[in-house]
């Protein structure tokens, strides 16, 4: 039978590193969540956050839906929004890409800016106040269960049954935190000794999609006692393995995956007969205006 967009969040491709891993005995693995519809790891979360409102009938479509995002959640949005009847506005950062803006507005939202100086934290208390004045119905990817429930039924037992139960590590970027809390939670039932990986930048360090956030900022949804250790990575870290995943391995990506490889490396060099998996959050082609691909000579 026919298929409609919905049916193809999710169900993406598990590869192994072949070049950058070295002379190990270690397997690194690759999760391609660019390969999502709208392009990255966000497509199920927003996906499961206004599929699951609507079925409680929190919202319905005709709704206009307001959300703070650095680029990946908002587009996810857009798409879902277009595709299941709501009007979508998204409150971002104004030093965000081009690239993803102009992807939120092919897809009919309407996109707010917030200065670049107050960061995300600006943009979230921006879409709040505009939900108190009564402009539109907040679904919070920071604080609704829905955002983590979507890797805990869709991306972990994809990754499980992919590596045949065989995962021993599972790193991922942190930034609203829900791919780690949902795949966290379902490795911990599977098997408590799978070692939960999170990614952090380094003081200084402004990589998108990775976050470390102020006490009064730190999503709802994070429980801290799912993982079992988090790393730091700098922003030459973060770029560096970006280009090499490019360039040794075919994998065009964010800068976020960079910097979970990073860590994924740091994780494989202290253990021996491993798998690791790691998430590569999006594709490369929302961060050409970044420069980054452009820096070295590419």
């Amino acid at each position: 039978m026919y298929k409609t967009i919905q049916n193809f969040v999710g169900h993406t491709p598990l590869v192994k590193l072949k070049r950058i891993s070295g002379d190990t005995g270690n397997v690194i693995l690759a999760k391609l969540e660019g390969n999502n519809p709208a392009g990255s790891v966000k497509d199920r979360p927003a996906f499961s956050m206004i599929m699951r409102a609507q079925q409680r009938g929190d919202i319905k479509p005709g709704d206009t839906l307001i959300e703070a995002t650095s680029g990946n959640t908002g587009i996810a949005l857009a798409m879902t929004a277009a595709m299941m009847g709501y009007r979508m506005i998204l409150v971002m950062p104004e030093n965000q890409s081009v690239e993803r803006r102009q992807v939120m507005s092919a897809f009919g939202a309407e996109i707010i800016l917030t200065p670049k100086e107050g960061s995300m934290e600006q943009a979230r208390d921006t879409a709040e106040q505009m939900r108190d004045a009564g402009q539109g119905i907040i679904l919070d990817q920071f604080a609704n269960p829905d955002n983590p429930l979507a890797h805990y039924e869709g991306t972990a037992p994809e990754i499980w049954h992919e590596t045949d139960g065989r995962i021993t590590h599972f790193v991922s970027s942190m930034g609203t935190t829900g791919t780690i809390m949902g795949c966290a939670r379902y490795f911990m039932e599977k098997n408590p000794e799978i070692e939960i990986v999170g990614v952090q930048p380094q003081e200084g360090a402004q990589i998108p999609g990775i976050r470390k956030w102020p006490e009064a900022y730190l999503p709802k949804i994070y429980k801290p006692e799912l993982v079992d250790r988090v790393l730091l990575v700098s922003q030459q870290e973060a770029e560096e393995m970006t280009l090499r995943l490019a360039r040794e391995e075919g994998i065009f990506t964010g800068i976020s995956s960079g910097g979970a490889l990073a860590a994924a490396l740091k994780v494989s060099a202290r253990v021996s007969d491993a798998v690791i998996v790691f998430i590569v959050c999006d594709r490369g082609d929302r961060y050409l205006s970044t420069g980054v691909f452009a820096s070295r000579g590419a």
